[in-house]
């Protein structure tokens, strides 16, 4: 490739869409970010509903934001990459957007035509899928999430006009926006083995899609039609992609017109937003270590967490792996011949939110923090820091020695699989003040970091050899928080060169690959040549990876304090012990009113 060739990255999160403009080295030249609409409402609190019109419009500002602020013409950008969240997005055959909004639907009714990942309406229906013991369910950790889309759709079936529902197409949103750039409905393995219950060719007999559980569960129209709504069967009614594998003829001349890019520009076939900070930060040399280069083979020890609103837990490896409570696992979700498992935590970034907002002193916080004119989270390590000279503490998790807290208010991911689960506080005290606060934040860290050890452990235990955490995302600007998981999960926890840019650089290096693919052999316009030039092209994505991953630092687990370590035992035990009761509770109660 030139120097002068250049990437942009396109990654849409929960409450925004990004780009970024990208070189051949790694280096983020721009980034332009605008603020996406989640509507809630106000009478089912699981709902949660966004616009894919808005979520196109951010992205096409911040395309050609990204071009203005680094001076680099269009003419030199060569391609660009997609990853969003596990959403679902909903269109006619035509591609013009399906209300999902109850009592609003049809094509163009309002805005609202994605159901987020984090809506929870579909709470029976992921419960009856489960209960129909299908192979499929081998391949989700066990147990499908009601995250994931194929509960959405079996909602959608019971609640939408009968004619509208026919008349649609679904698509994991990473696929829609390559749908919306291309015109070509071309799909990609890691939204449909991730998200939509589809299970690659070649496993156990598989075809892709399963079409006695889609009977099962009432979809069988989308069976008998060859299941063309959902993406296709590979190399029948549909074709399907490996990251990174160039999408139809690149940019449609409306999309071209719409992002401020030429026509024909190389689109890679999308990701979901976390394998893609998985792809952006997983192939990083590791200075602090003397760790200058690692193969793909041995990335399986590196457990990439990309930490935001909430967190995944991604690690690939050369064989399956079989996780209870664990997504997957995934072939070909990333890399051909691959697997990869992805646990989670629902609640990360918004569960440290929820707990600072919802005490009494947090108006006091922000009043202070202002006054002193630092950031609220660097005003509560100050506060932390104060006590620990008042208390004499020894070490800084001393504070909350008596403060437990379990951390699924949204119901458990991983590895439990329990979206019944909820939280708790051990050792409340009557204190409303900004000290109190300070050890609240503390102790919900301590949470955070309890169950990302309680994931990697029951991964470990079934097969895999994590030795290292690699963080992504807005929650790496927190010390504290990086510094409890090096202690807790007893491992070193590489931050990445950029935190704000790990995931749009994944997309980035999506649309190099493709550019780079696409120049040598063309479009793919059949499963076989699909399948023949994935393989291929598996080094050449591996090679990008490591030229375009800038080196970051290195966390270590604190050595010397054994009272600490003692103390963080136990309070890894209390975790469990938390688990235990809950469900116990949850038991004792279910009996009572039997």
């Amino acid at each position: 490739m030139s120097e002068n060739s250049y990437f942009i990255g396109v990654d849409v999160g929960t409450g925004s869409a990004r780009a970024a403009l990208v070189s051949t080295s790694g280096e983020i030249l721009a980034e332009s970010t605008y603020a996406t609409t989640t509507y809630r409402d106000e009478k089912d609190s699981d709902i949660f509903e966004q616009s894919t019109t808005e979520i196109w419009d951010s992205i096409s500002k911040a395309c050609k934001d990204v071009l203005r602020d680094a001076k680099v013409s269009k003419d030199d950008v060569k391609g660009i990459g997609f990853d969003a969240t596990c959403s679902l997005a909903v269109t006619n055959k035509e591609g013009v957007p399906m209300s999902v909004t109850n009592n609003a639907w049809g094509a163009g009714q309002g805005k609202r035509d994605i159901i987020l990942w984090a809506d929870h309406r579909a709470r029976k229906e992921a419960a009856e899928i489960n209960a129909t013991g299908s192979s499929v369910l081998k391949y989700v950790g066990e147990t499908m999430s009601l995250e994931m889309e194929l509960p959405k759709i079996v909602w959608l079936k019971r609640h939408m006009p009968a004619e509208l529902f026919t008349q649609s197409m679904f698509f994991d949103l990473p696929d829609y926006l390559t749908y919306r750039a291309t015109n070509d409905l071309a799909r990609s393995n890691c939204s449909l083995a991730c998200k939509c219950s589809y299970v690659p060719p070649g496993i156990e007999g598989s075809k892709g899609w399963n079409a006695e559980l889609f009977e099962t569960i009432g979809l069988t129209d989308i069976a008998k039609d060859g299941f063309r709504s959902v993406g296709g069967v590979p190399g029948e009614t549909g074709l399907v992609l490996t990251a990174g594998q160039p999408v139809g003829r690149g940019l449609s001349a409306q999309a071209a017109q719409e992002l401020g890019l030429n026509e024909g520009t190389a689109v890679g076939s999308g990701a979901i937003d976390a394998y893609a900070g998985w792809i952006g930060t997983i192939a990083a040399p590791m200075p602090d270590l003397g760790i200058s280069e690692v193969n793909l083979k041995e990335s399986r020890h590196r457990l990439a967490a990309i930490a935001g609103t909430s967190t995944c837990h991604i690690v690939q490896s050369p064989e399956a792996v079989f996780v209870p409570g664990v997504w997957g696992p995934y072939l070909h979700a990333v890399f051909p011949g691959y697997w990869m498992n992805e646990g989670g935590q629902s609640s990360t970034g918004q569960l440290l939110d929820f707990m600072l907002e919802t005490h009494p002193a947090w108006n006091k916080l922000l009043e202070v923090s202002k006054q002193k004119g630092v950031n609220h989270f660097v005003y509560l390590g100050q506060l932390l820091d104060e006590l620990m000279k008042e208390e004499k503490a020894p070490f800084l998790t001393y504070l909350t020695k008596d403060l437990h807290i379990y951390p699924d208010l949204h119901g458990n991911r991983s590895p439990l699989a329990d979206n019944l689960m909820r939280g708790a506080i051990v050792g409340l005290k009557l204190d409303r003040g900004v000290k109190d606060l300070a050890l609240r934040y503390l102790a919900t860290c301590e949470a955070i970091a309890l169950q990302t050890r309680h994931i990697i452990e029951e991964m470990n235990k079934r097969g895999h050899d994590i030795k290292y955490l690699f963080m992504s995302g807005g929650l790496v600007k927190n010390k504290v928080l990086m510094q409890l998981l090096a202690d807790i999960c007893k491992m070193p926890v590489q931050l990445p060169f950029s935190h704000s840019a790990s995931v749009v650089l994944g997309s980035a290096m999506l649309g190099a690959a493709a550019y780079a693919e696409h120049s040598k052999n063309g479009d793919i316009k059949s499963q076989d040549v699909a399948e023949k030039r994935s393989n291929e092209m598996s080094a050449e994505l591996w090679s990008l990876m490591t030229k375009m991953s800038r080196p970051g630092s290195t966390v270590l687990p604190k050595e010397g304090n054994d009272k600490e370590r003692k103390l963080l035992e136990v309070k890894y035990k209390i975790f469990h012990a938390m688990i235990d009761q809950q469900r116990q509770f949850r038991k004792d109660v279910e009996e009572a009113l039997a």
